[in-house]
C-alpha cells in the first residue's frame, strides 16, 4: 500500500453483529486494495467490536476507533479526523457494497477530474432477501445530457435526484476539507446536510451508471425502525440546510429543489411515526409552525414534483390535531407512508 492510500473508507458501527461481517468482506476484499479502513464503534453493547478487532488482527487496513454512544454523525466525524485518503468513501455496517465498486467510482471520478461522483445502490430487503432498484436515488428524468456538471446545471432537481445518502458517493477528500463538510451529530439524518451541502458546493460531479452499492431494508435496528426515539432530528437538518444555504447565497437558485425535497422529509417522517404521542408533536410543530420556517408555505401546488405530498401538507395545515383522530386516519397514513417507503426508503 502505498504512503497515502487511494481511499479511506468510515464506517460507524453500532450493534450489527449480525451484518458486521459481511459489510466488512465487501471492503477487505474490493479489487482496489490500497485503501483503509476506518471502523468507530459507537459503544456497541452486542459482539460489534468484538468482530472489528478481529477483521483488524487479520487486515492492517483496518483503524479501529472508540467513542461514547453518540451517533452515526459524530461517528464519522471522528473518521473524518485521522483520514488520509485521497477520496472518501462513506459506508453504514449493516450496508455492503460490490467487490469493485471502489475501483470503478475511483476510476470514473479521476477520469472527469471530479469533486463527487454518484452511482446506482440497489435496496436488499432482510426479511425477504430481495433486492429491488432505488431510481430515486439516481433519477436520470433530471440530469443533464453531460458529465462532470454542478448544481447551476439542474438548480430546480439537485436534492430530488441523488437521495441524501453519503454511500453511493464518492467525495474529493480536499474538496471536503476546503469546504469544511461535516456531519451534524444529530441520531437520524445526520447525513442531509453533509450530501447536500456537497451537493451545490462541487465544482464538478460525475455519475457512474452501474448497480454499486446495497441498501439494507426491513431490519428492526435501523433508524427509520427507531425513528420514535429522535422524531425531530431530520427537521432540525432541513432548518439548518436552509439557513446555510442563505449564509452562501444560493437559497434562492436551489429553493425549488430545497422546497421539493424538504415536503417529502415532512410527510414521510410524520407517516412513518407509529407512536401516537411522537406522532401528535411532529404534527403540531409541522402545522403551527414548522411548513412556515422551511418555506414550504409559500408555494403553491404547481410548485411541487409530486401531488400526493401537496395533498398531505393541506389536509395538515387545515385540521388542527385536536380535531384529528388518529385510529380514523390511520389508514390514510399507511397508504402516505408506504409508497413514501418505496419510492424513498429513508434511513
Amino acid at each position: 500500500m502505498s504512503k497515502l492510500p487511494k481511499i479511506s473508507v468510515i464506517i460507524p458501527v453500532y450493534n450489527v453483529e449480525e451484518y458486521l461481517r459481511q459489510c466488512l468482506d465487501s471492503v477487505i476484499n474490493q479489487t482496489l486494495q490500497d485503501i483503509e479502513i476506518i471502523c468507530v464503534n459507537d459503544e456497541s453493547t452486542d459482539d460489534s467490536l468484538a468482530i472489528l478487532e478481529e477483521y483488524a488482527k487479520r487486515d492492517s487496513r483496518i483503524n479501529v476507533l472508540s467513542q461514547k454512544n453518540a451517533g452515526a454523525g459524530a461517528a464519522r466525524n471522528k473518521g473524518l479526523e485521522i483520514a488520509r485518503g485521497e477520496y472518501l468513501s462513506f459506508l453504514d455496517s449493516d450496508d455492503f457494497f460490490e467487490l469493485d465498486m471502489l475501483e470503478k467510482a475511483y476510476n470514473k471520478v479521476i477520469g472527469d477530474n471530479a469533486d463527487i461522483v454518484i452511482y446506482k445502490v440497489q435496496l436488499f430487503n432482510d426479511k425477504t432477501k430481495m433486492f429491488s432498484d432505488a431510481p430515486w436515488a439516481f433519477n436520470e428524468n433530471y440530469f443533464p445530457p453531460f458529465v462532470p456538471f454542478s448544481y447551476k446545471d439542474m438548480p430546480k432537481y439537485i436534492f430530488n435526484s441523488f437521495q441524501n445518502w453519503t454511500w453511493n458517493k464518492l467525495f474529493r477528500k480536499a474538496f471536503v476539507d476546503r469546504n469544511k463538510l461535516r456531519y451534524q451529530e444529530l441520531r437520524r439524518t445526520n447525513d442531509l446536510l453533509f450530501t447536500c451541502m456537497a451537493l451545490v458546493t462541487a465544482e464538478r460531479i460525475t455519475l457512474l451508471d452501474e448497480v454499486l452499492a446495497y441498501y439494507r431494508c426491513g431490519t428492526q435496528t435501523n433508524s427509520q425502525a427507531t425513528n420514535h426515539i429522535a422524531p425531530l432530528d431530520f427537521y432540525k437538518a432541513f432548518f439548518t440546510l436552509k439557513q446555510e444555504l442563505i449564509r452562501i447565497g444560493i437559497f434562492e437558485e436551489v429553493e425549488q429543489s430545497y422546497s421539493n425535497w424538504a415536503l417529502v422529509g415532512c410527510i414521510y417522517n410524520l407517516n412513518s411515526l407509529r407512536d401516537k404521542k411522537t406522532y401528535e408533536k411532529l404534527y403540531s410543530l409541522l402545522r403551527n409552525e414548522g411548513f412556515e420556517e422551511l418555506g414550504i408555505s409559500k408555494h403553491s401546488r404547481d410548485y411541487y414534483h409530486n401531488k400526493a405530498n401537496y395533498y398531505a401538507y393541506v389536509k395538515i395545515k387545515k385540521m388542527p390535531f385536536s380535531k384529528f383522530t388518529y385510529e380514523k386516519n390511520k389508514i390514510i397514513n399507511l397508504i402516505f407512508y408506504n409508497f413514501l417507503k418505496i419510492v424513498y426508503c429513508l434511513k
